[in-house]
């Protein structure tokens, strides 16, 4: 195994060489670069243990040391994220933060793709690898297959997140929505996620338990149908090898409609299903009691996966996309209203008996906040796709405190509460360094994101009603710039919420930082065992 894995770095340093030196841009160049860097380093590093014998995995262990580095990516990349975030927040209340000197890679334009894709994809999908190997083992009492495979998930998603950052920064992405990043930036994820899809499945193929338990089937699909998506919207050709340029497959309307199928539905599987998972473990698990129903859980599942798919169209009403395929969005967005909330009674009543928990455990208690968040995302989404709703919201801020709440209340008050949870057993802890400042961060986050969601809705209720004010002749009353200055005392409230976030995320990296480094309890073992036949 050392001859193939010498044999590759070798090469790939090598290639990396050459793209590095006939590279016709300065992002082609940097990744080239990054890639050599990395590549080289790691040749060094097998050559000097090459022969030396190596500890051999103890099978009846749970393979948690790459779960370890998961959660402590996570917590990391979500700082960067959230301070990206709180920045370019101010920066649209005051934009002479958009320095001179920092142009223009400190401008809003570069910060925002950076911010949104931290946020998503290195704070939520760490969050999600992490905790689909924790619970995937866990539940099938099985370590996870492929030996080292995941350590290369882990590493190379992180090589990923570098690459994709730095691109951003350097103004080279495919101009769409989420800004994704470079043609072959995206083929090295698809690597990456065609090996973590082989882990899960073959972690679940070798289970010892006959039942998949249901977090699985959530975390299953997140899986295949990001891939799916991933791939599809980012068909491109290459202007050439030596560069970052591409063009599209699609154009027009059709690019259109493919770019809304991926976005809608990157929020419907990478920030719902693969969170979802997250809740059917965690909440039973933290309450100490088990699903309200199972069967409401199957029936959850099915109808989320089946009904999502179809919603995307909505974001495309009034456009050129034909009437009919935005009307069909709208009406799957009505429907999904029902399985969301499915899912969300069914986590608040997995707390039966157990609702005394929330005046003395505020990991649990954030847990529940985030279940409410993601019942209120799901009901004014489908309520935002209804056409006369939309005409008014879309293309304001309405839009981005939508977003917010379900970002910053559905999928990071559940991650915290994961993190939380993870950090004792996976460092052998009795307990975390402080339930004190458990509570600090819950409350700091949620007056947070009322802060941001609630100046959001203002803002953009107001957004689209100035935007719509005609006089008696039928000319419109507000320039835009009028609708610009209006919106600036809610930018303040909401760069001023995203600081409070923020003070909360970095609360808890502290804490559970304390918990890991804090003396005088028992000393970790090297790692859990797997559970005998």
């Amino acid at each position: 195994m050392d001859y193939l894995r010498i044999g590759v770095l070798a090469v790939l340093a090598f290639l990396a060489g050459i793209a590095a030196f006939m590279a016709r841009d300065a992002a082609y160049m940097l990744h080239a670069i990054i890639v050599l860097a990395v590549a080289a380093g790691l040749f060094v590093y097998y050559v000097r243990r090459f022969n030396t014998p190596q500890p051999v995995a103890d099978q009846g262990e749970y393979m948690d040391d790459v779960i370890r580095a998961g959660v402590i990516a996570t917590a990391l990349w979500g700082v960067v994220g959230f301070l990206a975030g709180t920045f370019i927040a101010w920066q649209l209340a005051y934009p002479g933060l958009n320095f001179d000197w920092a142009e223009p890679f400190g401008n809003f334009g570069r910060l925002r793709p950076l911010h949104t894709s931290a946020v998503i994809f290195a704070f939520g999908g760490n969050a999600l690898i992490a905790t689909s190997f924790y619970v995937v083992q866990r539940t099938s009492a099985a370590r996870l297959w492929g030996g080292n495979a995941a350590w290369f998930v882990f590493w190379g998603y992180q090589l990923f997140i570098v690459l994709a950052a730095t691109g951003y920064l350097l103004g080279a992405t495919q101009s769409k929505e989420y800004a994704e990043p470079e043609w072959y930036v995206d083929l090295w994820l698809t690597l990456i996620w065609l090996v973590y899809l082989a882990i899960f499945l073959g972690t679940l193929m070798r289970r010892r338990e006959r039942h998949i338990y249901v977090a699985n089937w959530f975390y299953l699909s997140f899986i295949i149908t990001v891939a799916m998506l991933h791939v599809f919207n980012n068909l491109s050709v290459p202007v050439s090898i030596w560069g970052s340029k591409s063009v599209q497959v699609f154009s027009g309307v059709q690019d259109a409609m493919t770019q809304w199928w991926y976005g809608h539905n990157a929020v419907g599987f990478f920030l719902t299903a693969g969170f979802l998972g997250m809740m059917y473990y965690f909440v039973p698990k933290q309450a100490e009691r088990p699903v309200y129903s199972y069967k409401l859980s199957i029936v959850h599942f099915w109808a989320l996966i089946f009904i999502y798919i179809w919603a995307g169209p909505h974001h495309l009403h009034y456009t050129a996309l034909p009437d009919w395929a935005s009307t069909l969005g709208m009406v799957f967005s009505i429907v999904l209203w029902m399985p969301s909330w499915g899912g969300m009674i069914n986590g608040l009543m997995t707390l039966s008996g157990a609702w005394d928990k929330l005046r003395t455990d505020p990991v649990i208690r954030m847990m529940v906040l985030s279940i409410g968040f993601y019942g209120m995302s799901t009901f004014e989404g489908p309520m935002m796709s209804i056409k006369a709703v939309n005409s008014l919201s879309h293309y304001t801020d309405w839009t981005i405190g939508h977003v917010h709440s379900g970002a910053l209340g559905w999928n990071g008050m559940i991650t915290f509460g994961a993190l939380y949870f993870l950090v004792p057993r996976l460092w052998q802890r009795e307990r975390l360094y402080s339930l004190t400042l458990v509570s600090w961060h819950f409350w700091l986050a949620t007056i947070g994101i009322v802060l941001y969601a609630g100046s959001m809705w203002v803002s953009g209720i107001t957004q689209g009603l100035m935007w719509r004010e005609v006089n008696s002749l039928g000319f419109l009353v507000n320039s835009f710039a009028d609708t610009v200055a209006a919106m600036h005392p809610m930018y303040v409230a909401r760069a001023t919420g995203g600081i409070l976030y923020l003070a909360g995320a970095l609360i808890m990296v502290y804490n559970l930082w304390k918990t890991v480094t804090s003396t005088g309890e028992r000393a970790p073992a090297r790692n859990a065992p797997v559970p005998a036949e």
